[in-house]
């Protein structure tokens, strides 16, 4: 259950013609993944509502915070994708450092991160078109515009989406990277605009006081609560300088996504010079962005007087100029197609990756004689996400995405110090600084911000895990690879 599979075994099962990806894919390709994937609504809608709830003006300052707890896990997944690079990101690591079992499992967690992410993302896209068609006066039927308030529903624009964005992907990687430029340009374009046409209505009285002054806040009950609730007694507050850590926790999960540039290491050209140059460079352009909409908005418009739903478009309403609510809910509705697509890309290669090992069915990992794809895989993974998309209800799903990825941060910041130890000799293109101290304290930022999430989402993603465990005894420990070796 604890073999390894040694980087060299990695690399070389990547040079097996039937199982070769095409490297097409460079350091400004991967930085357009990253920016691709994290930019998403969460710039136009969580600013305002964490300043207005947690941190006041001073959610710049969390924003700051939520980046260096994200760039200590961003040097350690680029020391591994560079040193093993090899699809399947956190899964192709942990192999490497823990053991299968450990690997396995963190395969079938980026599996349910990756897709239940997918499937949240193309629904709130749908949402955005039918909103844009309404004002248009085409309107669709309400059966297929999703399940609502306990009425059973088909999202029929989610699960378009998705199938289309899966032929894109099957089409080859270097169309998926056009396609995804034109889309990340557009959607940087629009925020760029919006904050510099935002920067001409701040009012600096807005910023006073800067950070606002501490206010308790009552927890949650039962398994709503969160976990460091139910464990330590203890709650957090609102305001002041714990506000600022609380709103960390908040706009942590809107930097989600920059790990999955690792999971194309194998289909780029110079993987050891150019993943961790579009991990790092994709996070900081990311965090600039976030910390510079997060100034405009706080100074556009009074924190307590911003909204919760729309608060970037309602601030340039509230000074008289609601063209720009249009250009937003434009920008929005771009920029999750290439959320969604990017995030197709890391799940397919995560599941190629997992049964060219033998731990799934060896059949998904096959490539395409002409594309270079893991076609099988991409298209089984694109119908179910579709699916997914058409029914879900994206309230409880979203939580899981969070504990998830958090859980492979974790894992991986284990791994580096596990390999520098069991490997001391393997060339490293880039080496995580200040090992252990910055995995460590990886670690343990991660594990604060799992604490911090609902018992309930802790409940079902140990369910997620313990169907995986039994899977892995059913099937992947008889048929893996290094039985054979």
């Amino acid at each position: 259950m604890f073999r390894t599979k040694t980087v060299e075994q990695s690399i070389q099962d990547t040079e097996e013609p039937e199982h070769t990806l095409r490297r097409d894919l460079s350091a400004l390709d991967l930085t357009v993944f990253g920016v691709g994937v994290v930019i998403g609504t969460g710039i136009f809608v969580l600013t305002g509502k964490v300043a207005k709830e947690n941190a006041g003006p001073s959610v710049a300052l969390a924003f700051v915070l939520a980046g260096v707890a994200c760039a200590l896990a961003a040097l350690c997944y680029a020391e591994f994708a560079s040193t093993v690079p090899v699809a399947g990101s956190a899964y192709t690591f942990s192999y490497a450092s823990l053991g299968e079992l450990p690997a396995w499992i963190i395969g079938w967690d980026l599996i349910l991160e990756l897709a239940l992410g997918c499937a949240v993302v193309a629904v709130g896209w749908s949402s955005y078109i039918r909103s844009l068609l309404d004002n248009a006066g085409w309107h669709l039927p309400g059966v297929l515009t999703g399940s609502h308030h306990g009425t059973l529903g088909f999202d029929l624009l989610a699960c378009i989406l998705v199938l289309v964005l899966t032929g894109i992907l099957v089409a080859g990687m270097k169309l998926s990277s056009r396609v995804t430029t034109v889309v990340v340009g557009v959607k940087v374009t629009v925020v760029l605009l919006v904050i510099i046409a935002g920067a001409f209505f701040i009012n600096g009285d807005n910023y006073h006081p800067f950070v606002p002054p501490s206010k308790g806040t009552e927890g949650g009950s039962g398994l709503a609560a969160p976990l460091i609730q139910l464990m330590f007694g203890f709650t957090p507050s609102n305001y002041g300088v714990m506000g600022i850590f609380a709103a960390a926790a908040v706009v942590f999960f809107a930097f989600i996504g920059f790990d999955i540039v690792a999971t194309a290491a194998e289909e780029t050209r110079n993987p050891q010079r150019d993943v961790p140059r579009g991990i790092l460079g994709s996070l900081a352009i990311c965090t600039l962005l976030y910390v510079a909409v997060s100034i405009v908005v706080t100074g556009m418009e009074k924190y307590t007087d911003l909204s919760t739903e729309a608060p970037l478009a309602d601030a340039f309403k509230a000074v008289g100029h609601p063209v720009w609510a249009g250009v937003i809910s434009f920008g929005a509705a771009v920029g999750l197609v290439s959320v969604c697509m990017i995030l197709l890309l890391g799940q397919s290669r995560v599941f190629f990756a997992m049964s060219r090992d033998g731990l799934l069915p060896r059949f998904f990992s096959t490539v395409h004689p002409r594309f270079g794809t893991p076609h099988r895989s991409t298209i089984l993974l694109g119908v179910v996400v579709a699916i997914v998309a058409g029914f879900t209800s994206i309230d409880v799903l979203a939580e899981l995405v969070n504990i998830g990825t958090l859980f492979a941060f974790v894992v991986v910041a284990l791994g580096v110090v596990i390999l520098r130890r069991m490997r001391p000799d393997l060339p490293r293109a880039f080496r995580t600084p200040f090992v252990p101290a910055v995995p460590v304290l990886s670690v343990l930022g991660s594990l604060w911000l799992m604490l911090n999430l609902p018992a309930e989402t802790w409940v079902r993603f140990a369910i997620w895990m313990a169907i995986g465990v039994v899977l892995y005894f059913v099937h992947g420990r008889r048929n893996s690879r290094l039985n054979v070796r």
